[in-house]
Protein backbone atom coordinates (compact mmCIF):
# COMPACT_ATOMS: atom_id res chain seq x y z
CA UNK A 1 0.00 0.00 0.00
CA UNK A 2 1.45 3.59 -0.83
CA UNK A 3 1.10 6.69 0.89
CA UNK A 4 1.90 10.05 0.45
CA UNK A 5 2.42 10.78 3.90
CA UNK A 6 6.35 11.42 4.68
CA UNK A 7 6.01 7.86 6.45
CA UNK A 8 3.45 5.60 7.28
CA UNK A 9 2.63 5.77 11.03
CA UNK A 10 0.90 2.32 11.84
CA UNK A 11 2.02 3.22 15.28
CA UNK A 12 2.97 6.43 17.31
CA UNK A 13 6.50 7.30 17.71
CA UNK A 14 8.22 9.65 19.90
CA UNK A 15 10.41 12.31 18.03
CA UNK A 16 12.65 14.12 20.16
CA UNK A 17 13.33 18.20 19.65
CA UNK A 18 16.42 18.56 17.17
CA UNK A 19 17.94 21.60 19.09
CA UNK A 20 18.25 19.81 22.20
CA UNK A 21 22.06 19.59 21.92
CA UNK A 22 22.69 23.68 21.38
CA UNK A 23 19.36 25.17 23.50
CA UNK A 24 20.75 24.96 26.54
CA UNK A 25 24.31 26.06 27.91
CA UNK A 26 27.27 24.20 28.36
CA UNK A 27 28.31 22.03 31.83
CA UNK A 28 31.38 21.02 30.89
CA UNK A 29 33.17 23.73 33.18
CA UNK A 30 36.15 24.12 30.91
CA UNK A 31 36.89 28.14 32.04
CA UNK A 32 37.39 26.46 35.46
CA UNK A 33 40.16 23.85 34.64
CA UNK A 34 43.82 23.89 34.92
CA UNK A 35 45.48 26.44 32.69
CA UNK A 36 47.78 23.30 32.52
CA UNK A 37 44.84 20.76 30.90
CA UNK A 38 45.48 20.86 27.35
CA UNK A 39 42.27 19.69 24.76
CA UNK A 40 43.19 16.67 22.75
CA UNK A 41 41.11 15.27 19.65
CA UNK A 42 41.43 11.98 18.48
CA UNK A 43 39.24 10.02 15.80
CA UNK A 44 36.62 7.45 16.71
CA UNK A 45 34.90 4.65 14.44
CA UNK A 46 31.25 4.28 15.29
CA UNK A 47 28.63 1.87 13.94
CA UNK A 48 25.29 1.05 13.70
CA UNK A 49 22.18 -1.42 12.27
CA UNK A 50 22.41 -4.91 11.28
CA UNK A 51 25.28 -7.30 11.08
CA UNK A 52 25.15 -8.98 7.82
CA UNK A 53 27.84 -11.78 7.92
CA UNK A 54 30.22 -9.03 9.49
CA UNK A 55 29.40 -5.98 7.66
CA UNK A 56 29.76 -3.96 11.59
CA UNK A 57 33.29 -4.73 13.09
CA UNK A 58 31.84 -5.90 16.63
CA UNK A 59 34.58 -5.63 19.91
CA UNK A 60 35.31 -8.74 21.41
CA UNK A 61 32.69 -9.16 24.09
CA UNK A 62 29.61 -8.26 21.34
CA UNK A 63 30.64 -10.86 18.63
CA UNK A 64 27.11 -12.60 18.91
CA UNK A 65 25.01 -9.59 18.72
CA UNK A 66 23.07 -9.16 15.61
CA UNK A 67 21.61 -5.87 16.01
CA UNK A 68 23.15 -2.67 17.36
CA UNK A 69 19.97 -0.03 17.83
CA UNK A 70 22.53 2.53 19.07
CA UNK A 71 26.07 3.89 17.97
CA UNK A 72 29.12 2.17 19.69
CA UNK A 73 32.42 2.70 19.57
CA UNK A 74 35.33 0.58 17.80
CA UNK A 75 37.89 -0.10 20.33
CA UNK A 76 41.13 1.86 19.26
CA UNK A 77 43.69 -1.28 20.16
CA UNK A 78 41.57 -3.46 17.83
CA UNK A 79 42.01 -0.89 15.17
CA UNK A 80 45.47 -0.94 16.31
CA UNK A 81 46.00 -4.08 15.89
CA UNK A 82 44.49 -4.75 12.12
CA UNK A 83 45.28 -1.42 10.53
CA UNK A 84 48.85 -0.72 12.10
CA UNK A 85 47.67 2.70 13.72
CA UNK A 86 44.14 3.60 15.22
CA UNK A 87 41.32 5.33 13.72
CA UNK A 88 43.19 8.52 13.50
CA UNK A 89 44.51 6.65 9.79
CA UNK A 90 40.91 6.06 9.17
CA UNK A 91 40.25 8.54 6.22
CA UNK A 92 37.41 7.09 5.12
CA UNK A 93 34.46 4.15 6.13
CA UNK A 94 32.59 2.67 3.29
CA UNK A 95 29.44 1.15 4.11
CA UNK A 96 27.94 -1.07 0.98
CA UNK A 97 24.96 -3.43 0.88
CA UNK A 98 26.36 -6.05 2.96
CA UNK A 99 29.48 -5.07 3.36
CA UNK A 100 32.37 -2.20 4.69
CA UNK A 101 35.19 -0.67 3.39
CA UNK A 102 38.01 1.35 5.10
CA UNK A 103 40.24 3.36 3.25
CA UNK A 104 43.50 4.51 4.94
CA UNK A 105 45.16 7.94 5.04
CA UNK A 106 48.32 5.38 3.96
CA UNK A 107 46.06 4.57 0.33
CA UNK A 108 46.09 1.41 2.16
CA UNK A 109 42.26 -0.57 2.27
CA UNK A 110 40.78 -2.95 4.22
CA UNK A 111 37.13 -5.01 3.58
CA UNK A 112 34.88 -6.76 5.39
CA UNK A 113 31.96 -8.32 5.39
CA UNK A 114 29.19 -10.94 3.61
CA UNK A 115 30.44 -11.24 0.53
CA UNK A 116 28.57 -13.78 -1.03
CA UNK A 117 29.28 -12.71 -4.52
CA UNK A 118 33.42 -12.34 -3.62
CA UNK A 119 32.49 -8.60 -3.82
CA UNK A 120 35.13 -7.73 -0.91
CA UNK A 121 37.67 -8.88 -3.91
CA UNK A 122 39.83 -11.08 -1.39
CA UNK A 123 40.25 -14.17 -3.24
CA UNK A 124 36.86 -16.43 -2.10
CA UNK A 125 33.07 -16.45 -1.31
CA UNK A 126 32.72 -16.66 2.08
CA UNK A 127 32.40 -14.35 5.26
CA UNK A 128 35.06 -11.74 5.97
CA UNK A 129 33.91 -11.04 9.88
CA UNK A 130 37.24 -8.87 10.48
CA UNK A 131 39.23 -6.18 8.13
CA UNK A 132 41.40 -7.77 5.93
CA UNK A 133 43.74 -6.09 2.92
CA UNK A 134 41.87 -5.70 -0.17
CA UNK A 135 44.76 -5.61 -2.73
CA UNK A 136 44.89 -4.56 -6.68
CA UNK A 137 46.94 -5.50 -9.21
CA UNK A 138 50.38 -4.29 -9.03
CA UNK A 139 49.33 -2.83 -5.61
CA UNK A 140 48.54 1.06 -6.68
CA UNK A 141 46.97 3.47 -3.51
CA UNK A 142 43.01 3.19 -3.56
CA UNK A 143 41.48 6.36 -3.99
CA UNK A 144 37.56 5.10 -4.35
CA UNK A 145 35.95 2.12 -3.41
CA UNK A 146 32.11 1.60 -3.16
CA UNK A 147 30.30 -1.85 -2.64
CA UNK A 148 27.63 -3.22 -4.09
CA UNK A 149 25.44 -6.47 -3.35
CA UNK A 150 26.89 -8.27 -6.44
CA UNK A 151 30.27 -6.72 -7.14
CA UNK A 152 32.14 -3.77 -5.79
CA UNK A 153 34.35 -1.28 -7.79
CA UNK A 154 37.70 0.87 -6.90
CA UNK A 155 40.05 3.13 -8.60
CA UNK A 156 43.54 3.92 -8.19
CA UNK A 157 45.11 7.19 -7.62
CA UNK A 158 45.90 7.55 -11.31
CA UNK A 159 42.34 7.28 -12.47
CA UNK A 160 42.23 3.39 -13.89
CA UNK A 161 38.83 1.41 -12.42
CA UNK A 162 39.11 -2.10 -10.87
CA UNK A 163 35.86 -4.45 -10.70
CA UNK A 164 35.84 -7.65 -8.53
CA UNK A 165 33.00 -9.97 -7.32
CA UNK A 166 29.73 -11.60 -9.64
CA UNK A 167 30.18 -11.01 -13.42
CA UNK A 168 26.44 -12.29 -13.87
CA UNK A 169 24.85 -15.57 -16.52
CA UNK A 170 23.76 -16.71 -19.57
CA UNK A 171 21.39 -14.14 -19.97
CA UNK A 172 22.32 -10.86 -17.97
CA UNK A 173 25.80 -9.47 -17.77
CA UNK A 174 28.10 -6.73 -18.06
CA UNK A 175 28.01 -4.79 -15.13
CA UNK A 176 32.23 -5.49 -14.17
CA UNK A 177 33.05 -3.60 -17.98
CA UNK A 178 35.19 -6.76 -19.03
CA UNK A 179 32.78 -7.65 -21.79
CA UNK A 180 31.34 -11.24 -20.43
CA UNK A 181 29.90 -12.59 -17.44
CA UNK A 182 33.30 -13.98 -15.94
CA UNK A 183 33.09 -13.66 -12.54
CA UNK A 184 36.21 -12.32 -10.95
CA UNK A 185 37.13 -12.79 -7.02
CA UNK A 186 40.08 -10.56 -7.09
CA UNK A 187 40.24 -7.16 -8.97
CA UNK A 188 40.56 -6.70 -12.26
CA UNK A 189 41.44 -3.22 -14.30
CA UNK A 190 38.99 -2.92 -16.51
CA UNK A 191 41.33 -2.61 -19.83
CA UNK A 192 38.91 -0.88 -22.40
CA UNK A 193 39.00 2.51 -19.99
CA UNK A 194 43.05 2.44 -20.28
CA UNK A 195 43.02 1.78 -24.19
CA UNK A 196 40.35 4.89 -24.91
CA UNK A 197 42.90 6.62 -22.13
CA UNK A 198 40.09 7.55 -19.28
CA UNK A 199 40.84 8.22 -16.13
CA UNK A 200 37.70 7.90 -13.72
CA UNK A 201 36.98 10.48 -11.25
CA UNK A 202 34.00 8.85 -9.36
CA UNK A 203 32.74 5.29 -10.02
CA UNK A 204 29.18 4.20 -8.80
CA UNK A 205 27.84 0.46 -8.31
CA UNK A 206 24.35 -0.89 -8.45
CA UNK A 207 22.96 -4.30 -7.91
CA UNK A 208 23.25 -5.31 -11.50
CA UNK A 209 24.71 -2.22 -13.48
CA UNK A 210 27.77 0.35 -12.90
CA UNK A 211 28.03 4.01 -13.74
CA UNK A 212 31.33 6.08 -14.12
CA UNK A 213 32.04 9.75 -14.30
CA UNK A 214 35.58 10.08 -16.02
CA UNK A 215 38.05 13.19 -15.99
CA UNK A 216 36.90 14.62 -19.00
CA UNK A 217 33.12 14.57 -17.06
CA UNK A 218 31.90 12.09 -19.01
CA UNK A 219 29.19 9.97 -17.77
CA UNK A 220 29.66 6.16 -18.69
CA UNK A 221 27.34 3.00 -18.22
CA UNK A 222 27.55 -0.72 -18.33
CA UNK A 223 25.65 -3.48 -17.33
CA UNK A 224 22.21 -4.94 -17.06
CA UNK A 225 20.27 -2.51 -19.41
CA UNK A 226 16.69 -3.21 -17.92
CA UNK A 227 14.35 -0.25 -16.59
CA UNK A 228 16.42 2.30 -18.58
CA UNK A 229 18.92 2.00 -16.08
CA UNK A 230 21.87 2.84 -18.47
CA UNK A 231 20.23 6.00 -19.73
CA UNK A 232 20.76 5.52 -23.42
CA UNK A 233 17.04 5.12 -24.24
CA UNK A 234 17.22 1.14 -24.58
CA UNK A 235 16.51 -1.90 -21.93
CA UNK A 236 19.38 -4.02 -23.55
CA UNK A 237 22.93 -4.87 -21.44
CA UNK A 238 25.61 -3.24 -22.35
CA UNK A 239 29.10 -5.82 -22.35
CA UNK A 240 31.09 -2.51 -21.95
CA UNK A 241 31.30 1.04 -20.43
CA UNK A 242 29.79 3.04 -23.22
CA UNK A 243 28.47 7.02 -23.00
CA UNK A 244 25.53 8.30 -21.78
CA UNK A 245 24.51 10.98 -24.64
CA UNK A 246 22.51 13.55 -22.83
CA UNK A 247 24.75 14.41 -21.05
CA UNK A 248 27.47 14.73 -23.11
CA UNK A 249 30.47 17.20 -22.15
CA UNK A 250 29.57 19.59 -24.70
CA UNK A 251 26.09 19.82 -23.12
CA UNK A 252 26.60 19.97 -19.15
CA UNK A 253 29.61 20.19 -16.34
CA UNK A 254 28.90 16.97 -14.65
CA UNK A 255 30.69 16.96 -10.99
CA UNK A 256 29.40 14.17 -9.50
CA UNK A 257 27.33 10.73 -9.06
CA UNK A 258 25.50 8.27 -7.24
CA UNK A 259 23.93 5.07 -8.05
CA UNK A 260 20.93 3.67 -5.94
CA UNK A 261 20.14 -0.28 -6.30
CA UNK A 262 18.55 0.32 -9.73
CA UNK A 263 18.66 4.20 -10.73
CA UNK A 264 21.37 6.48 -10.75
CA UNK A 265 21.77 10.40 -10.36
CA UNK A 266 24.24 13.09 -11.71
CA UNK A 267 25.28 16.34 -10.46
CA UNK A 268 25.27 19.05 -13.22
CA UNK A 269 26.37 22.59 -13.86
CA UNK A 270 26.58 24.37 -16.60
CA UNK A 271 29.56 27.37 -17.39
CA UNK A 272 27.43 30.15 -17.02
CA UNK A 273 25.88 29.07 -13.24
CA UNK A 274 26.45 31.48 -10.74
CA UNK A 275 28.05 30.65 -7.26
CA UNK A 276 27.97 26.60 -5.77
CA UNK A 277 25.66 23.82 -6.63
CA UNK A 278 23.66 22.71 -10.37
CA UNK A 279 21.20 20.67 -11.86
CA UNK A 280 19.81 16.96 -10.57
CA UNK A 281 19.48 14.45 -13.02
CA UNK A 282 18.03 11.19 -12.79
CA UNK A 283 17.30 8.22 -14.63
CA UNK A 284 17.10 4.10 -14.01
CA UNK A 285 13.95 2.37 -12.28
CA UNK A 286 11.19 4.24 -10.50
CA UNK A 287 9.13 2.18 -9.14
CA UNK A 288 9.07 3.57 -5.47
CA UNK A 289 9.34 7.06 -6.97
CA UNK A 290 13.05 7.45 -6.23
CA UNK A 291 13.73 9.60 -9.49
CA UNK A 292 11.70 12.29 -7.96
CA UNK A 293 9.26 12.83 -11.44
CA UNK A 294 6.30 12.73 -9.52
CA UNK A 295 3.50 11.03 -10.97
CA UNK A 296 1.89 10.12 -7.02
CA UNK A 297 -0.29 7.00 -7.33
CA UNK A 298 0.33 6.26 -11.16
CA UNK A 299 4.16 5.42 -10.17
CA UNK A 300 3.87 1.34 -10.21
CA UNK A 301 6.56 -1.39 -10.56
CA UNK A 302 7.16 -1.05 -14.26
CA UNK A 303 7.43 2.77 -13.93
CA UNK A 304 11.14 3.38 -15.22
CA UNK A 305 13.32 6.56 -16.92
CA UNK A 306 15.47 5.85 -19.98
CA UNK A 307 17.36 8.82 -20.15
CA UNK A 308 18.24 11.45 -18.23
CA UNK A 309 15.93 14.08 -16.97
CA UNK A 310 16.02 16.83 -14.54
CA UNK A 311 14.69 16.24 -10.84
CA UNK A 312 12.55 18.79 -10.20
CA UNK A 313 9.01 17.19 -9.65
CA UNK A 314 5.08 18.24 -11.00
CA UNK A 315 5.42 21.22 -8.17
CA UNK A 316 8.75 22.45 -9.84
CA UNK A 317 10.63 21.89 -6.15
CA UNK A 318 14.00 22.05 -7.41
CA UNK A 319 13.31 24.14 -10.47
CA UNK A 320 14.92 26.96 -9.15
CA UNK A 321 17.56 25.01 -6.47
CA UNK A 322 21.06 24.64 -6.58
CA UNK A 323 22.12 21.42 -5.65
CA UNK A 324 25.36 20.73 -3.65
CA UNK A 325 25.15 17.52 -2.75
CA UNK A 326 22.88 14.33 -3.14
CA UNK A 327 22.97 10.72 -1.94
CA UNK A 328 21.49 7.64 -3.56
CA UNK A 329 19.98 4.69 -1.42
CA UNK A 330 18.41 1.30 -2.17
CA UNK A 331 15.23 3.10 -3.25
CA UNK A 332 15.36 6.46 -2.83
CA UNK A 333 17.31 9.88 -2.68
CA UNK A 334 18.32 12.95 -0.77
CA UNK A 335 19.71 15.73 -1.62
CA UNK A 336 20.83 19.21 -0.06
CA UNK A 337 20.11 22.58 -2.06
CA UNK A 338 22.76 26.05 -1.53
CA UNK A 339 20.12 27.88 0.04
CA UNK A 340 21.05 27.55 3.56
CA UNK A 341 22.23 23.60 3.58
CA UNK A 342 18.41 22.88 3.49
CA UNK A 343 17.25 18.85 2.70
CA UNK A 344 15.10 17.55 0.09
CA UNK A 345 14.08 13.67 0.05
CA UNK A 346 11.98 11.18 -2.65
CA UNK A 347 11.18 7.92 -3.23
CA UNK A 348 10.40 4.57 -0.64
CA UNK A 349 6.58 5.05 -2.05
CA UNK A 350 6.00 7.65 0.19
CA UNK A 351 7.13 10.93 -1.45
CA UNK A 352 7.45 10.83 -5.31
CA UNK A 353 8.37 14.70 -5.45
CA UNK A 354 12.09 16.20 -3.79
CA UNK A 355 10.04 17.19 -0.36
CA UNK A 356 11.88 19.52 1.97
CA UNK A 357 12.94 18.27 5.57
CA UNK A 358 11.35 20.52 7.25
CA UNK A 359 12.46 19.83 10.48
CA UNK A 360 15.90 20.79 9.27
CA UNK A 361 15.25 24.21 7.99
CA UNK A 362 17.01 25.16 11.48
CA UNK A 363 20.81 23.87 10.66
CA UNK A 364 22.65 23.40 8.20
CA UNK A 365 23.14 20.12 6.31
CA UNK A 366 26.69 19.41 5.07
CA UNK A 367 26.01 15.65 4.22
CA UNK A 368 23.65 13.13 3.24
CA UNK A 369 23.36 9.44 2.96
CA UNK A 370 20.52 6.92 2.56
CA UNK A 371 20.48 3.67 2.65
CA UNK A 372 17.54 1.08 2.19
CA UNK A 373 14.42 3.37 3.40
CA UNK A 374 16.33 5.20 5.99
CA UNK A 375 18.45 8.86 5.70
CA UNK A 376 21.43 9.86 8.14
CA UNK A 377 21.85 13.84 7.88
CA UNK A 378 25.23 15.74 9.13
CA UNK A 379 24.96 19.42 10.09
CA UNK A 380 27.94 21.84 10.38
CA UNK A 381 28.27 21.72 13.84
CA UNK A 382 29.09 17.84 13.65
CA UNK A 383 25.81 16.45 14.74
CA UNK A 384 23.72 13.87 13.44
CA UNK A 385 20.16 13.09 12.57
CA UNK A 386 18.16 10.55 11.38
CA UNK A 387 14.79 9.77 10.05
CA UNK A 388 12.75 6.36 8.24
CA UNK A 389 12.13 3.69 9.00
CA UNK A 390 13.94 0.16 10.21
CA UNK A 391 12.65 -2.81 9.85
CA UNK A 392 13.75 -6.36 10.43
CA UNK A 393 13.06 -9.63 11.30
CA UNK A 394 15.55 -9.85 14.53
CA UNK A 395 14.57 -7.61 17.46
CA UNK A 396 11.02 -6.76 17.14
CA UNK A 397 11.13 -5.40 13.67
CA UNK A 398 13.92 -3.32 14.43
CA UNK A 399 16.90 -3.03 12.68
CA UNK A 400 18.67 -0.55 14.41
CA UNK A 401 19.46 1.71 11.56
CA UNK A 402 17.95 4.87 13.23
CA UNK A 403 20.74 4.56 16.36
CA UNK A 404 17.45 5.98 18.23
CA UNK A 405 17.14 2.67 20.64
CA UNK A 406 15.07 -0.56 20.30
CA UNK A 407 11.85 1.46 20.83
CA UNK A 408 12.10 3.68 17.66
CA UNK A 409 11.07 1.88 14.36
CA UNK A 410 10.33 4.39 12.28
CA UNK A 411 10.72 8.17 12.42
CA UNK A 412 8.67 10.62 10.42
CA UNK A 413 10.31 13.38 11.51
CA UNK A 414 14.68 13.94 10.92
CA UNK A 415 15.26 13.66 14.83
CA UNK A 416 18.87 14.41 16.62
CA UNK A 417 21.26 11.11 16.89
CA UNK A 418 21.51 11.54 21.08
CA UNK A 419 24.41 9.09 20.81
CA UNK A 420 26.86 11.94 19.82
CA UNK A 421 27.45 15.27 21.59
CA UNK A 422 29.00 18.28 19.75
CA UNK A 423 31.38 20.14 20.18
CA UNK A 424 33.17 17.42 22.52
CA UNK A 425 32.23 15.10 20.32
CA UNK A 426 31.42 15.90 16.37
CA UNK A 427 30.69 13.80 13.20
CA UNK A 428 32.95 14.56 10.37
CA UNK A 429 31.95 11.41 7.70
CA UNK A 430 29.28 9.20 7.33
CA UNK A 431 28.16 6.29 5.46
CA UNK A 432 24.89 4.44 4.81
CA UNK A 433 24.46 0.48 3.95
CA UNK A 434 21.29 -1.12 3.25
CA UNK A 435 20.90 -2.26 6.78
CA UNK A 436 23.91 -0.40 8.61
CA UNK A 437 25.49 2.81 9.47
CA UNK A 438 28.84 4.03 10.77
CA UNK A 439 30.67 7.28 11.00
CA UNK A 440 34.23 8.59 12.02
CA UNK A 441 33.98 11.16 14.90
CA UNK A 442 36.53 13.69 15.97
CA UNK A 443 36.32 13.47 20.05
CA UNK A 444 37.94 15.91 22.23
CA UNK A 445 39.16 15.32 25.55
CA UNK A 446 41.17 16.64 28.37
CA UNK A 447 44.46 14.95 29.66
CA UNK A 448 42.42 15.00 33.42
CA UNK A 449 39.25 13.31 31.46
CA UNK A 450 41.65 10.53 29.69
CA UNK A 451 42.87 9.88 33.34
CA UNK A 452 39.24 9.87 34.95
CA UNK A 453 38.23 7.49 31.96
CA UNK A 454 41.70 5.09 32.52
Amino acid sequence: TTTTERVATSAATATLPIHRRFSSSSSTGASSSSSTTTPTTKTQLYFWGTDTGGSIWKNPHSQDAKVFDVPFCVEDDLIRETFGSGADGIAQVVCGATDTAYLLENGQCFVMGQNKNGQLGVGHQNPVPTPVPLVLPDNPKIRQIELGPKFSAATDEDGNLYTFGNGGTLTTMGWLGHGNAESQLRPKLVESLVEDQCRVQRVGVGEMHMTVLTTDGEVLTTGHGAYGKLGNLESIDRLYLDTVAVLTPDAYHVSDIAVGKSFNLALTRTTTAQGRGGKLFAWGKNSKGQLGSGMGLSVDTFAMQEYPEPVEGESDTLLHQRIVKMAAGHSHAAAISDDGGRVYFWGMSLQFDPTLVEELNGVTIVDVACGEDYTLALDERGALYSFGVASSALLRGNSGVLGQGSSVKQLAQATLMEAFDPPTQTVRQISAGWKHAACLVSTTTTAAEEEKES
